[in-house]
């Protein structure tokens, strides 16, 4: 991990912003491993930043070259259309939830969030406020693996609120795309 923090922040912030470009990348190491290599607040920010730049360039580029996309989302599938019309009503608070979660896929809501007419200024408040939580969570639980095996209860309330996270994720993630 030292070997990266050589380079400077730079594979850092490229690998968190990949993740928001490629979704199959694993976002949650990518994360802990910017905490241990560059330190609790520095690999904090640079993930942040990463994600939240990542989610932005997503949103710019669906929002830009989309606008065929949604037409034919809108002929092809009724369901996609109304999941646009809903995010487009509700805007802010369903960006902000699925953007807290670390088991959610952002991708889906940065496309689907491109082709709606949220606009642009909601859809950076609630990304990066929903991102900043989901980081801090996932850096707070991965900073410092060593001592959670030392400390048992760490890991277990740990996993516990992953294991929260996840089945909350699921069931708001259910609602919303269905």
């Amino acid at each position: 991990l030292h070997q990266f923090e050589a380079l400077g922040p730079l594979p850092g912030f490229v690998a968190a912003w990949l993740e928001s470009l490629l979704p199959f990348l694993p976002l949650v190491a990518i994360l802990i491993a910017n905490v241990n290599i560059y330190g609790f607040l520095e690999g904090f920010l640079l993930s942040w930043f990463g994600v939240v730049t990542g989610a932005f360039t997503v949103f710019w580029f669906v929002r830009r070259f989309g606008g065929r996309v949604r037409q034919f989302v809108e002929r092809k599938s009724p369901r996609s259309t109304r999941l646009i019309h809903w995010l487009e009503r509700h805007g802010f608070m369903p960006i902000f939830l699925l953007s807290c979660f670390p088991f959610t896929p952002s991708f889906l809501v940065n496309i689907v969030s491109g082709l709606s007419k949220v606009p642009f200024h909601t859809f950076i408040i609630a990304t990066v406020l929903g991102k900043g939580v989901m980081i801090l969570i996932v850096s707070f639980a991965g900073h410092d693996l060593f001592n959670l095996f030392q400390q048992p209860w760490k890991l277990v309330l740990i996993v516990s609120v992953f294991g929260i996270l996840a089945v909350t994720g699921r069931k708001i993630e259910a609602k919303y795309f269905k």
